[in-house]
């Protein structure tokens, strides 16, 4: 598959894509920046999500938040935050790229005049509720976060959660969170996708006049993991569940490099699906599990690999685990 696409660099570092496809009057504008929760530091765990809320709450010359304008012209939009990038999209009909395209220039210039005390306490409230619903309440919702401690060495940027630890949220204070900002969310940092129903030219002169005038921003510091080798390690970690579950988990090459893809197919060939290899030997034939995956994470620095599967009632996991390998 080939997608035609024009790209150009504005003086200030930010790249601008423009794919024109004039069959659907739609257009999608999609930001996103270099920044992930590997760029911070234990201790001060968990900005780059919290700034995934903070930019939907305004900015100076849109303090009213990001939602209410974009739907109201008809639009879809969200973001999401992982270890090594932070995205924010929105897909407008063709008559709205204006809005889209200015909203998204007023929070990356503009935001922190609109960064207030009461809204920096707010969204970290809304974090540490999404916490304790996306992971401290929910059955083995903890298991990622102890997985990673331990396949990664301690300080390592993917040791941490994306979601960051609770006492970092607390002890974060406005200034953390402003001089984060102005580190990773900057033009020099960023890039501008713009496709669907708009002229190439008008798109990049479009964001020439709305990107143009906003700094390029400091250089980004380079992340440097340890390079620590950590044991193989075999891990007992009790939660109320109703079924035992078993976790097989490999750091891994990381994304891009040789094996990435390969081991993309591997977990497919494994776990993705009713005809894969575990899913029909471990659940439709001889019944010991209950449901299981496959894949291959890939991240920036380095990949996991990881085999999960539910033990079937009267099944144990040492079972499971004897029957995978």
């Amino acid at each position: 598959m080939r997608v035609p696409f024009t790209k150009t660099t504005l003086p200030n570092g930010l790249d601008v894509i423009v794919h024109e496809d004039r069959r659907v009057p739609l257009v999608a504008v999609s930001v996103w920046y270099h920044v992930g929760s590997k760029n911070e530091r234990p201790g001060l765990t968990g900005l780059a999500h919290l700034f995934e809320h903070l930019m939907f709450e305004g900015s100076e010359h849109q303090p009213g938040g990001y939602f209410p304008p974009l739907q109201e012209a008809g639009a879809s939009l969200n973001g999401s935050t992982t270890t090594d990038r932070t995205n924010y999209w929105e897909l407008v009909p063709s008559n709205a790229y204006r809005l889209a395209l200015w909203m998204e220039a007023d929070r990356m210039g503009w935001l922190l005049p609109a960064l207030s005390q009461a809204r920096f306490e707010t969204q970290l409230g809304v974090v540490l509720n999404e916490r304790r619903q996306s992971y401290e309440n929910r059955p083995y919702g903890l298991s990622q976060f102890v997985l990673m401690d331990h396949l990664f060495p301690s300080g390592h940027p993917y040791s941490w959660p994306t979601i960051g630890h609770p006492a970092d949220l607390k002890a974060a204070t406005l200034d953390d969170v402003t001089s984060f900002f102005r580190t990773y969310y900057h033009p020099g940092n960023a890039s501008l996708v713009i496709a669907g129903d708009i002229d190439t030219a008008l798109a990049i002169r479009t964001a020439t006049e709305l990107f143009g005038e906003i700094p390029a921003g400091p250089p980004v510091p380079a992340v440097v993991p340890p390079t620590e080798e950590m044991p193989t390690q075999r891990l007992w970690f009790e939660d109320r569940v109703e079924l035992p579950r078993l976790y097989l988990s490999w750091r891994s090459p990381a994304l891009f490099t040789a094996g990435d893809a390969e081991l993309d197919l591997f977990g497919d060939l494994l776990g993705n699906g009713r005809t894969s290899r575990l899913y029909k030997r471990l659940i439709h034939d001889r019944r010991i599990a209950v449901e299981l995956a496959a894949g291959q994470t890939s991240r920036e620095i380095g990949g996991t690999f990881q085999i999960v599967a539910s033990a079937a009632p009267g099944h144990s996991l040492d079972e499971l685990e004897s029957a995978i390998y």
